[in-house]
C-alpha cells in the first residue's frame, strides 16, 4: 500500500467540497440558494478551494445558467445517471445528457442509490465508465454500514466496493477520480466519526488505488470525507493527511451553512500555505 507519508502533500491535492443536495430543492428554490452562495463565496477562497453543488435533475438547467451567466466560481454536479447514453430506459438520466449542460462531476455508488435502488458494484464500475466517456469527473462513493462496522468489517467491506468499482480503469483515470469515504452509519444520524477513523479509511482507500493503478495514481486521486459534516468538524477532518475534501448532505442545503464549511476548508488550506 501507499501509506500517507507516501503519498503527495494535502496541498499537493487540489480540495474539493461538494453539496449533494438529494431530493431536496426544486429549481425556483435552487436559483435562490445558488444565487445565495455566490453572494457569499469570495474569489479568494474559490482560489483555494474547488467547490461544486449536485442539485436534482429537474433543477441542473437553472443552476447551470445561473452559475455561467452570473460568473459564479462553482461546479456543476449531478448526483447519478445512467450507463448508456441513450435507450429506453424511462426515468433515467444519461452522462451524455449531463455532459451538454455543463455538469462536471457525478457522484457515483451513493449509499442510498446502493441500499434503496439497488445498484451493485458492477453497475457503479459502468457508470464510472460512462462518466469517464464523457470527460466527466466520477465521485465514487464507498462506506461500511454499521454492522459491518461492529464486526470488525469496514477494511473488508471497502477493498470490496473499491476494487469492484475500478476494475478495468487506466492508472490515468484512476488518479483523475475523486473517492468519496460515506460511513454508512455516519450519514443523516448527526453522528460523524472522528478525524482519526476518516484518516483510517481515507489512507487505506489510497493504498488501495495504489496497490491497483500504482504510486502516481494514488498520489493524484482526491478523496473525500462525507458523513454529517459541519462547520465545526470540517478543519479538523481536513487536517488529516489523506482527506481532501468533503461530500457535504443536509448542510450544502443552505447557502450559509455550506459556505461556513467552505471557509473552514479555506481556512485549513490557507494556513498550508502561509
Amino acid at each position: 500500500m501507499v501509506s500517507a507519508k507516501q503519498g503527495a502533500s494535502r496541498t499537493a491535492r487540489r480540495p474539493l467540497v461538494s453539496g449533494n443536495w438529494k431530493m431536496h430543492h426544486d429549481h425556483i428554490e435552487a436559483l435562490h440558494a445558488v444565487r445565495d452562495l455566490g453572494l457569499r463565496l469570495k474569489r479568494e477562497e474559490a482560489a483555494l478551494v474547488d467547490v461544486s453543488v449536485h442539485p436534482p435533475f429537474t433543477d441542473l438547467r437553472t443552476v447551470q445558467v445561473l452559475l455561467e451567466g452570473e460568473g459564479i466560481p462553482v461546479m456543476l454536479g449531478a448526483q447519478h445517471c445512467h450507463t448508456e447514453d441513450a435507450g429506453a430506459f424511462t426515468g433515467e438520466v444519461s452522462p451524455r445528457m449531463l455532459a451538454r449542460l455543463g455538469v462536471r462531476f457525478v457522484i457515483v455508488g451513493h449509499s442510498e442509490r446502493r441500499r434503496l435502488f439497488g445498484m451493485t458494484d458492477e453497475v457503479v464500475a459502468a457508470t464510472l465508465v460512462a462518466v469517464l466517456r464523457h470527460q466527466l469527473t466520477p465521485i465514487c462513493c464507498v462506506g461500511e454500514s454499521a454492522e459491518e462496522r461492529d464486526a470488525g468489517r469496514t477494511e473488508a467491506r471497502l477493498e470490496a466496493q473499491l476494487r469492484g468499482a475500478l476494475a478495468g480503469l487506466s492508472p490515468e483515470q484512476l488518479g483523475s477520480l475523486v473517492l468519496a469515504y460515506e460511513p454508512i452509519w455516519a450519514i443523516g444520524t448527526g453522528r460523524a466519526a472522528t478525524p482519526v477513523d476518516a484518516q483510517d479509511a481515507a489512507g487505506f482507500l489510497r493504498g488501495i488505488v495504489g496497490e491497483i493503478g500504482g504510486a502516481e495514481a494514488a498520489r493524484s486521486v482526491r478523496i473525500q470525507y462525507g458523513g454529517s459534516v459541519t462547520a465545526e468538524n470540517a478543519a479538523e477532518l481536513l487536517a488529516e493527511p489523506d482527506i481532501d475534501g468533503l461530500l457535504v448532505g443536509g448542510a450544502s442545503l443552505q447557502a450559509a451553512s455550506f459556505h461556513d464549511i467552505i471557509r473552514a476548508v479555506v481556512a485549513c488550506y490557507r494556513s498550508d500555505a502561509a
